[in-house]
């Protein structure tokens, strides 16, 4: 079984999810990403989970765009188009039993992925046990082990704390103050100042805790609730930043792609030698 015919399904089309989705386009894999009806993330300008609000887009030369139907994501699949499709129980995989499935939904708990989903089956940060509901877990934690993939075992537990980003930590995350829809009056890349209103909820404001960008906003189509993270300033001042995938999430999909490639020479050995 080459690349082009190696099917994988990507659970969660989010920040982190898309240097997964990047790493394995690049290399020649026909994908499918699954979705919320209404996505969650705040990184909506390198998440190609984006797609299902705004029909197609492009990050770093990479284009995703909503599939309607299962079948038209099949289709999609190995084109140069990454389709993105409306599945939150990812009844997908069932479905077309793809080679591959990587649970990138980043809930901090195991939604609803089993390692007999397919023939090799990656999760994402904490909430999994390699050997148990995954064959391979892959470390999210910033730090030493960044990307690591393990193989027996769990990702370092959520500490519920934001990683330190030039210099702040969980003060760069926004959340919302009330329960209802976020208005935004900044947009993504915009530059805000210390106390500067950036959106308000149910009337109530959420104000820029420093000066940065604006890296990220829920849609606001999101019904959010009271202390739900609707959004994320970047106190390193580049713009570029919201428009690139991050070091991060280029580490973690390095690390999917690692296992995926030795799965497959293991396979390709076992057929060579039975062959």
């Amino acid at each position: 079984m080459d690349i082009s015919e190696t099917l994988i399904v990507v659970k969660g089309g989010g920040d982190l999810a898309g240097g997964v989705i990047r790493r394995l386009k690049r290399a020649g894999f026909p994908l499918i990403v699954t979705e919320l009806a209404a996505p969650l993330f705040v990184r909506r300008t390198v998440s190609f989970g984006e797609s299902v609000y705004a029909g197609r887009v492009e990050i770093e030369g990479i284009a995703a765009q909503h599939a309607a139907t299962p079948e038209e994501a099949q289709k999609l699949a190995t084109t140069a188009v990454v389709p993105v499709l409306v599945d939150p129980r990812a009844a997908v995989v069932d479905a077309l039993r793809p080679a591959v499935v990587v649970d990138a939904v980043m809930a901090k708990r195991n939604t609803g992925t089993h390692m007999n989903d397919a023939p090799l089956v990656i999760a994402l940060g904490p909430g999994f046990t390699a050997g148990e509901d995954c064959h391979a877990v892959v470390e999210t934690m910033r730090g030493h082990n960044l990307g690591r993939l393990i193989y027996a075992g769990s990702a370092q537990p959520n500490t519920g704390t934001p990683g330190i980003v030039g210099g702040h930590g969980a003060e760069r995350v926004l959340r919302a103050p009330a329960a209802g829809h976020v208005e935004a009056y900044v947009a993504i890349s915009e530059r805000v100042r210390q106390d500067q209103r950036i959106a308000a909820v149910a009337g109530k404001e959420v104000r820029a805790p420093f000066d940065g960008v604006l890296r990220g906003i829920i849609h606001p189509s999101v019904m959010v609730t009271p202390g739900m993270k609707i959004g994320d300033v970047d106190p390193r001042d580049s713009v570029d930043h919201c428009f690139t995938i991050s070091d991060k999430a280029l580490a973690i999909g390095g690390a999917v792609l690692e296992a995926v490639l030795a799965w497959k020479n293991v396979t390709w050995k076992r057929i060579s030698e039975a062959g």
